[in-house]
């Protein structure tokens, strides 16, 4: 989320999985799955007293579903992280760690990546979906389904430094018939300033045929108690740069970076690259003068096909061109614009076939002057 995930049949499949785990409960603190306690009594679906989360039964037909509470853990306690009111967004603040923060003196876009994957674990997990890694509901297990990552884009406005704090909100809600979307909003805890904005696409697939499914009814009745009751994203605005499909990058490209190979530190539970390392291994292939004087606005990631350890890696990035109407400035000039922003295509295949791994999209701009 992005976040962590492997990918398989042109999408991820989750370890983001693993951390864009859906919803919440209606409490405004975050409760962890922990000894289960069955209530003696059945409630409906819309009745929510205390931490609780929605587990379907076998009688479908009836909508009934058995309340399950847990008493939170260490920490549950300890997280910096709470519930709205009204239970249909979660938000944990986060302190810049000196190791988080890369050679800018501010936090890297990989560090923002993890913060966004662990608010939507902790979100997940303070509803009560499963905690093994896929944010899974009951009748998700039931049939063998698992969250796969389709898309992950980010825009940041300001980067943190070391010991800032960051608040983080995030929500999920339907995308069509056969996805989710999550949607992040960070802000700066000690002004209240919007920093950055994310969203995300998801998609449901079978774990044993690895085939993309359309979301059940079954599934949808579950997942639904935790949307927003009105459509809420993180970018309303029209045509903005979450919508912006990503070409192909075609050889030869102008830079590159090849034989590219997991550690083992960039694994996740499930033996696959994590969503990540994927965003590094884009990086690795930008042209230094780039890196000395931008720094990251925009990256745009679509994921297609897994990436396992015994895996090398080529990183291809070149200059996108810049159509004219979208380098013109506000006086129809396209100098500023072509000066100050750079935009690159960026491609990661396998080395071995030249299989297509993801494309990406990543937007630059002049650093600021700092004191």
């Amino acid at each position: 989320m992005l976040s962590r995930g492997s990918f398989l049949k042109n999408v991820a499949i989750g370890d983001h999985n693993q951390c864009t785990k859906r919803f919440f409960n209606s409490n405004s603190v975050s409760i962890g799955c922990r000894k289960p306690v069955i209530s003696s009594s059945s409630s409906s679906v819309g009745v929510r007293s205390g931490p609780v989360l929605a587990v379907a039964t076998n009688e479908r037909e009836s909508k009934s579903k058995q309340q399950v509470s847990y008493e939170p853990s260490l920490a549950d306690r300890l997280r910096l992280g709470t519930m709205s009111e009204d239970g249909m967004s979660y938000k944990e603040k986060f302190i810049v760690r000196c190791y988080e923060v890369g050679v800018n003196k501010t936090v890297t876009v990989e560090t923002i990546a993890n913060l966004l994957q662990e608010v939507g674990c902790n979100h997940a997990q303070s509803v009560g979906f499963s905690t093994d890694g896929f944010a899974t509901t009951h009748s998700m297990r039931k049939l063998h389904l698992i969250w796969v990552t389709a898309r992950m884009y980010i825009e940041i406005y300001k980067y943190p430094a070391w010991s800032d704090v960051v608040e983080i909100e995030t929500w999920c809600q339907s995308e069509g018939r056969i996805g989710t979307r999550r949607d992040w909003i960070l802000k700066d805890c000690a002004t209240g300033e919007v920093i950055g904005r994310a969203t995300s696409k998801w998609l449901m697939m079978n774990q044993d045929t690895r085939r993309l499914q359309k979301v059940t009814d079954e599934v949808r009745d579950e997942l639904e108690l935790y949307f927003p009751k009105e459509l809420r994203l993180a970018f309303p605005e029209e045509n903005n740069g979450s919508l912006k499909k990503i070409p192909k990058l075609e050889d030869p490209a102008e830079y590159s970076k090849l034989g590219l190979v997991p550690r083992r530190a960039d694994l996740d539970m499930n033996q696959h690259v994590n969503n990540v390392t994927y965003i590094g291994w884009v990086l690795e292939s930008m042209p230094q003068e780039i890196i000395d004087t931008h720094e990251l606005g925009t990256i745009t990631i679509d994921y297609r096909r897994e990436c396992q350890q015994d895996d090398v890696v080529d990183s291809l990035t070149s200059v996108e061109p810049i159509e004219d109407t979208d380098a013109l400035g506000a006086n129809g000039s396209a100098t500023a614009a072509k000066d100050v922003n750079k935009s690159f295509l960026h491609l990661l295949r396998l080395s071995s076939d030249g299989l297509e791994i993801n494309r990406c999209r990543t937007e630059w701009r002049k650093k600021p002057s700092r004191i």
